[in-house]
């Protein structure tokens, strides 16, 4: 059981406002917020001129503030010691989440990198894994925000779940390579009107996660786990910039 708070018996999954321990019934809840929270998350990201990750920030609160008291607070907050995996995915430490959200809203506020480059952009958004939950959704958001502007959509109803999963889950251990970028760049179709994506995005399965939950790999302070953290970085060879 993911339980970083280490609170789960008494608190529920990750101190839900239900106290609700039931993981089915949770992404039911968690579904549910989303669809009723989505178009006023996408009209909120439509104002802003330059997004910033606060604004990332922003989006998670506006779609989950309704379930959990720390929606919106990133992992640097939530949960500053623990070292998060999924599988043999070490996602970044949790005061490193901002260089790679910010490194992705980057290369997506420039135009001709957005198009040509989305994976990198939204492997950037799921390495830096800011939530303790919600990240696909928010990410997807704001990722969807950045191909508008760039002037194109991605027909995420077309996609696969697990062919998706299992590019994003190479792109995150080898950014930078294309291999996310050649997965997408297959789904590419003219930019939606925000009431025809909002339409979309309500209707999408499986896009937040995995069938595996996360993991609590240990805590930044046992120099095993230290070292498997830095040895996951060296394989990625990727530079972010501060």
């Amino acid at each position: 059981m993911f339980d970083p708070f280490k609170d789960f018996d008494a608190a529920g999954y990750l101190r839900n406002f239900e106290g609700e321990k039931d993981l089915s019934i949770v992404k039911v809840i968690e579904h549910d917020l989303f669809r009723a929270n989505l178009p006023e998350a996408v009209a909120y990201l439509a104002r802003q001129k330059n997004l910033t990750y606060l604004n990332f920030l922003k989006v998670h609160h506006i779609l989950f503030q309704g379930f959990y008291p720390w929606a919106g607070k990133d992992r640097k907050t939530t949960a500053p010691e623990s070292s998060i995996n999924k599988g043999e995915t070490i996602f970044s430490h949790p005061f490193h989440a901002v260089l790679a959200v910010d490194q992705g809203l980057r290369l997506g506020q420039d135009k001709k990198t957005m198009s040509a480059r989305p994976g990198e952009v939204m492997g950037l958004f799921a390495y830096g894994h800011p939530f303790l939950d919600g990240n696909g959704r928010t990410m997807l958001l704001v990722h969807a925000e950045l191909c508008r502007r760039a002037g194109f959509s991605i027909s995420w109803e077309s996609t696969r779940k697990n062919d998706y999963l299992l590019a994003l889950t190479n792109e995150i251990a080898s950014p930078g390579k294309g291999i996310l970028d050649r997965y997408l760049l297959q789904f590419i179709g003219p930019p939606q009107i925000s009431e025809a994506w909002i339409n979309t995005a309500t209707t999408l399965q499986g896009l937040d996660g995995t069938s595996t939950q996360d993991e609590i790999g240990g805590t930044f302070n046992d120099p095993v786990v230290v070292a498997e953290y830095q040895q996951f970085e060296r394989q990625r060879g990727y530079e972010i910039k501060a």
